[in-house]
């Protein structure tokens, strides 16, 4: 994620009906997304918040909670062309990047050419991301933030819009390698996938155990989505707005003022969750219909953005205590 330069605000009248536009496709969005993912608004709100920022998302929950199934609709819903790697401990960089292969001509000159991989897509699903290699992830985290490859000294640009929709099972650890906070920094926001609500789930018994499997459709075209994406890096941020996202990021940190934090915060987030707030907050308001975002949007996404970017001592983690919790707390006391 690029650093947020200050945006071409739009004028008045052409940001209403660019926002217009935007919402009726949005709308259109969550009523396909709805036809195949029950209940989860929370999930399917905050995993669309990231791609329409332009970034990442990490979700994060036990097995069978739809997150291929949602990573799979949203490509289809947002006309994207969608891949997916099931990540393995024996995978290897060239199996996600392409490599180079010997071919000979009819003369019988030899010469070699790249065969790209899975990784040339607009929308990739990395399942089960923490169960590859170290070496593995860093092939991924250059993508991730660079948006392009390096093979044999060969830069190949990877198709815009790219995004990286990776999940991670919270319980099974054996034989997973953590993923590092540089990675775990490039994205936008982590996901936590709950179990769905009474209603939801009997819902999903009664329609995926029929005869008639239910497909999304494409409601927007690639294009489309990055013109949604440029649209809100130019929807203004009020100072008020921009003064409490600093704060709260800036109180998330040990060693400035805020005692909760330095007594159970280990490390806490860079200047790259302000960026991912900057962005996801915008992309908020444009969601629920608004031309500028507030600070109870900052509020709302606070948990998203920095948990992941965090991390607690050994002393609160011996009390019992979650980032989550901390987070939540501090977003009481910043005022």
């Amino acid at each position: 994620m690029g650093m947020i330069t200050t945006p071409d605000v739009l004028d008045e009248k052409a940001a209403v009906e660019a926002a217009e536009l935007a919402l009726a496709d949005i709308a259109g969005i969550r009523q396909e997304v709805s036809k195949v993912i029950f209940g989860q608004e929370q999930v399917v709100e905050n995993t669309l918040l990231a791609i329409m920022s332009g970034g990442h998302a990490l979700l994060v929950g036990v097995p069978g909670l739809a997150k291929t199934k949602l990573v799979t609709t949203l490509g289809a819903v947002l006309g994207l062309d969608a891949n997916r790697i099931q990540f393995t401990p024996d995978l290897m960089p060239s199996d996600i990047l392409g490599t180079e292969v010997m071919d000979q001509d009819e003369t019988g000159r030899r010469s070699f050419r790249f065969v790209k991989g899975p990784i040339f897509a607009q929308l990739l699903m990395a399942d089960e991301i923490n169960r590859a290699s170290p070496r593995t992830q860093s092939a991924l985290l250059q993508s991730m933030q660079e948006y392009h490859v390096t093979i044999a000294g060969q830069r190949y640009d990877l198709p815009a819009p790219f995004h990286v929709l990776a999940t991670q099972n919270p319980l099974e650890q054996e034989g997973t390698y953590p993923l590092p906070e540089a990675q775990l920094d490039r994205f936008l926001l982590q996901v936590d996938v709950g179990y769905p609500a009474r209603d939801a789930e009997r819902q999903i018994l009664l329609d995926t155990t029929g005869m008639v499997d239910v497909e999304a459709q494409s409601v927007i075209t690639s294009e489309r989505l990055l013109e949604i994406q440029r649209l809100i890096r130019q929807m203004p941020v009020s100072d008020a707005v921009v003064d409490y996202i600093l704060t709260l990021v800036r109180a998330a940190r040990p060693g400035q003022g805020d005692k909760e934090t330095d007594k159970h915060v280990a490390w806490g987030p860079g200047p790259r969750a302000g960026q991912a707030l900057m962005l996801c907050v915008r992309a908020r308001a444009l969601y629920e219909g608004r031309l500028a975002p507030s600070i109870d949007d900052v509020r709302a996404l606070a948990e998203p953005v920095l948990q992941h970017r965090m991390a607690l001592n050994f002393a609160a983690r011996a009390e019992g205590m979650s980032v989550r919790d901390l987070i939540a707390g501090l977003v009481k006391r910043v005022s």
